[in-house]
Order: C-alpha cells, then sequence, then structure tokens
C-alpha cells in the first residue's frame, strides 16, 4: 500500500511547490480534502488522521491547530512555519546539520522543517563552532538577498503587479525582530542573539546568505584554509547530503554566486572567503528559498521518514 500524504495548506506558495515536486511520484498517494469541505475542521481532522505523513503549510496558529487535530499515533508531521521550530519534542529537519541528523528525522514523529534564512548561516557557522575555530558567544550578523516568493502570496502579487517599477533591493526586519532568530541562534550554535538583515530581491525565488567574520580579536585566529577544512570536513561526513562545499580560493568574483542559480532544486552549495592578513572572513551560501529553504527540504524530510 502506497504512503498517504496529506498537504495541509496545499495551496500556499510552499503547498503548491509539494505538490508540484511530487506530481510524478508513483510511489505515494497524495489525498487532498474536496473543495466544497475545504473549510470544515472537521474535513481537516479526518485528512489529517488518515494520512501517514501531513505536511503542514500554514501560518504558526493554524499549524499548531493541526497538530491538536491528530488524536492518532500513526501520522507523522512535518511542520513547514515557524511554530515548532525550537519546539521540545520536535526533530530539526536540516538533514546536513550533522551526521546524525538525518537517521534522527528517519525515526522523527514530529519534524519542523527548517526556515530558509537560517539555513544557510547555521551551514556555515555550526561547523566552525563546533570544531572550536569560533567561540559560540561570537558577535554574529547575517545579511543577504532572496526572492520575493519568500515573503508568501501577498508580497507575490505586489512583486508581480508593480513588475519592472519594484525595488530591485528591498532590506526588511529592521525593527531585529525577524522570526528565525531563535532558530538560528539554537542550530548554529550561538550564545547570543544575532542580528538578521535580510533584503528582497526583484526575483522570484533564489537566495543568497552571508556572514562577515571579525577574527582578529579572538585569542586563536583561525586562516581560511582552516574555517573552510572544518566545513567541508563537517559536510563530508554526512552520508547522502545535498550540501556542497566549493574549493577554497582567493577570488574577486565568482559568477556561480548567484542567488537563482540553483532555483527548482533542493541543492545548497557554500564559500568561504578570506583575507588572512586582516583577519577577516566571509562564509556565503547559495540556495533555492523555495528549495532546500521550504519545499525540497520537507520531501527530503518525508523521504527520509518513509525510508525511501
Amino acid at each position: 500500500m502506497k504512503p498517504k500524504i496529506f498537504i495541509d495548506g496545499e495551496h500556499g506558495t510552499t503547498g503548491l511547490q509539494i505538490r508540484a515536486l511530487l506530481a510524478e511520484r508513483g510511489d505515494l498517494e497524495i489525498i487532498s480534502i474536496p473543495v466544497e469541505r475545504r473549510k470544515e475542521t472537521a474535513a481537516r481532522a479526518e485528512f489529517l488522521n488518515a494520512a501517514d505523513i501531513a505536511i503542514l503549510c500554514l501560518p504558526d496558529d493554524a499549524a499548531k491547530e493541526s497538530v491538536s487535530l491528530i488524536t492518532n499515533a500513526t501520522t507523522k508531521v512535518i511542520d513547514a512555519s515557524t511554530a515548532h521550530r525550537v519546539a521540545e519534542g520536535w526533530e530539526y529537519g536540516f538533514a546536513e546539520l550533522d551526521k546524525e541528523q538525518a537517521k534522527k528525522i528517519a525515526t522523527a514523529k514530529r519534524v519542523a522543517n527548517p526556515g530558509c534564512w537560517p539555513q544557510g548561516p547555521i551551514a556555515t557557522l555550526r561547523p566552525l563552532i563546533t570544531a572550536g575555530l569560533l567561540p559560540a558567544s561570537s558577535p554574529i550578523a547575517v545579511n543577504g538577498i532572496t526572492g520575493y516568493s519568500g515573503g508568501g502570496r501577498p508580497m507575490i502579487e505586489d512583486y508581480v503587479a508593480k513588475g519592472e517599477d519594484a525595488p530591485e533591493f528591498l532590506p526588511y526586519g529592521l525593527t531585529l525582530q525577524h522570526k528565525h532568530v531563535p532558530e538560528l541562534k539554537a542550530y548554529a550554535k550561538l550564545s547570543h542573539d544575532p542580528i538578521m538583515q535580510p533584503a528582497v530581491g526583484n526575483f522570484a525565488q533564489g537566495m543568497i546568505t552571508v556572514v562577515p567574520l571579525q577574527l582578529g580579536a579572538l585569542d586563536r585566529v583561525p586562516t581560511g584554509a582552516e574555517l573552510h577544512a572544518a566545513i567541508a570536513d563537517h559536510f563530508a561526513a554526512i552520508t547522502g547530503g545535498v550540501v556542497e562545499v566549493a574549493p577554497y580560493a582567493h577570488l574577486e568574483r565568482v559568477p556561480d554566486i548567484d542567488p537563482e542559480v540553483y532555483n527548482g532544486t533542493n541543492r545548497m552549495k557554500v564559500y568561504v572567503f578570506a583575507n588572512d592578513s586582516r583577519a577577516q572572513a566571509l562564509l556565503l551560501a547559495v540556495y533555492d528559498n523555495l528549495g532546500k529553504g521550504a519545499s525540497g527540504a520537507a520531501v527530503q524530510n518525508m523521504d527520509l521518514m518513509l525510508g525511501l
């Protein structure tokens, strides 16, 4: 019997992407609430409890409600909202977090899909803190750019309506209350809240995250090669991972550092650049905010949970 997959919120941005990714999968049965019953809580409960895996593509409060509607001991959940990312009893759905994480996801009943913005910084910072090259107390700031699909349907409609008049580069999160800060702090192993300064670009999807590092105040200043080696060793130890580490090089520009280069995929590529004489470094990650940053990660986690 094929596993039954229910996408609660299948008509939102992430839900539609997941449906597209699963469209050709003959090994799964996608179950959907009939249109006429879509607003019924009883219908949601029925389908949630009928599923082998329920993928929640909902606002936080609605995601919490969906979890409360599951009354059986068999339905597994992948929550794409922010609601459970640092909650007790939920496994974090970044399979490349460390070499044991994919196994933890595979055996979990509840998995919190990562946010798009934290994954790149977590991928580059966590290996350095684990290796002892960067203190957990380091003051960290994250910046970067994402496609406007990261803002959900309202932002998509706004950008499409404005066309060429839409902002090419629009900083946001200027209250320094970005919703992904707790997640980034927890899984990068930081002891202090980082600053997140995201921006939206006038393109649909894809993203780049950047973490600049001032290393001169450290008791022992690591070289760029040492930073790169720690990150490369981290991902080399992970079987079946989809994160690639670019070769370490001193380059002024890299054409592949394009926010849209991995669109439609679940891939991520990380880079380390450094100026050892200045004791400074940059940690970059390139990936699709709707791929590795949302729907692609959800499908990756679903496959792990189903043993596929």
